[in-house]
């Protein structure tokens, strides 16, 4: 979905950058792979984009200038629109047919991100998407005490779990899911670990599906504000 963005926009002075959340490297390794994408492709086991800024979801999207400096900061990000229409294959079992309903009802702005985006490239820094430094703070996501010990007890169940030590690691995830419970990254890095496709285990009190059905397909990322 970005190469297409990409080799519209690259020609313009847009380069973009993927990074995978993923603890584990071999999972997103084989769909980078797949889909040999022009522009860089990172994996990031450690999750350090999304400590270092503020992402809390995927896809999620950060704009820098030519300066180094956030002209937006982390906010939900969509190149096209998904295609929903098309039926879901008979064969699927019942619960991964419950889970793609559900994620047909997540809501997705791309056409009002990719016009900004593009706005962006053609105008520059005279963009009326660009925001001044304060707004980028303000918009920016604050880290409190209880969200500093979240990405803490993160961080250390992830070194637990590269170490071998799987069964150490999850109490030290279910502390960052109670601190930080809008923290979508931390709760689908723990699934997937547990579950490949994020369903129920007698690990964690949650799973996607549910989660989502509790929190409401509709509030799952937050509204665009491209204002």
């Amino acid at each position: 979905m970005w190469q297409e963005l990409r080799s519209e926009l690259h020609p313009q002075g847009l380069e973009i950058v993927t990074v995978a959340l993923d603890t584990n490297a071999t999972a997103p390794l084989r769909w980078i792979e797949r889909a040999r994408p022009e522009h860089p492709s990172l994996i990031d086991q450690g999750h350090l984009v999304d400590e270092r800024f503020g992402i809390t979801n995927v896809p999620m999207s950060v704009w820098i200038d030519e300066q180094g400096m956030i002209v937006r900061p982390a906010e939900p990000a969509f190149p096209m629109r998904r295609n929903t229409d098309r039926p879901l294959p008979p064969d699927l079992s019942p619960r991964m047919t419950a889970v793609l309903t559900e994620a047909r009802k997540i809501r997705t702005e791309p056409e009002k991100y990719v016009a900004a985006l593009r706005d962006w490239v053609a105008q520059g820094a005279a963009s009326r998407y660009v925001l001044p430094p304060d707004e980028v703070i303000a918009r920016s996501r604050p880290r409190g005490v209880e969200e500093a010990r979240a990405a803490a007890h993160f961080e250390l169940g992830q070194y637990l779990y590269r170490q071998g030590q799987e069964a150490e690691a999850v109490p030290h995830f279910r502390e960052a899911h109670r601190l930080q419970p809008e923290n979508w990254t931390y709760k689908r890095q723990a699934w997937t670990l547990a579950d490949a496709e994020q369903g129920p285990t007698p690990l964690y009190e949650s799973d996607w599906l549910s989660e989502v059905q509790k929190t409401g397909a509709e509030n799952y990322y937050e509204p665009l504000r491209m204002d």
